[in-house]
């Protein structure tokens, strides 16, 4: 068997022109009168209407690009670095604590909401004031 030789399974109808006269008589099938019956007659899609209305509904509002800071506690920071160490974004991407957000490291921001007794030097990070006071109790510095 080759391309030329195929065949459709079955026959293929011809689509019925209406509005031409022939059997149908004066209204062609198309009903009397309104837009149906008219010539040139296409249905608006309904999303159409709604994607130019959107714009103007009330309390449209541009949506800022920024994201949420990345959010990790003391405890967290605790168990899995060592004392005396430096904790950057970078660091905490080397952890898996956090991930990248489009491809760039997010701002990150840390959280007291345990004590800390090991001595931290946070640098590039967001901290809170609860959390800033125990990294200091503990001997540690915010950069």
């Amino acid at each position: 068997m080759q391309l030329h030789e195929l065949k459709p399974i079955h026959l293929m109808r011809r689509s019925r022109r209406v509005g031409r006269g022939l059997t149908r008589g004066t209204y062609s099938g198309r009903g009397s009168k309104g837009q149906a019956s008219r010539s040139g007659n296409t249905k608006k899609p309904i999303i159409r209407t709604l994607i130019k209305r959107y714009p103007k509904l009330r309390g449209y509002k541009f949506k800022s690009l920024q994201h949420k800071p990345a959010v990790i506690d003391l405890a967290l920071l605790e168990k899995k670095f060592a004392a005396d160490s430096v904790i950057t974004p970078k660091a905490l991407l080397e952890q898996k604590l956090i991930r990248r957000i489009e491809g760039r490291s997010p701002v990150v921001k840390i959280l007291g909401k345990s004590k800390l007794t090991k001595k931290f030097t946070i640098e590039g990070c967001q901290v809170s004031q609860s959390a800033k006071a125990s990294i200091e109790a503990a001997g540690g510095s915010v950069k």
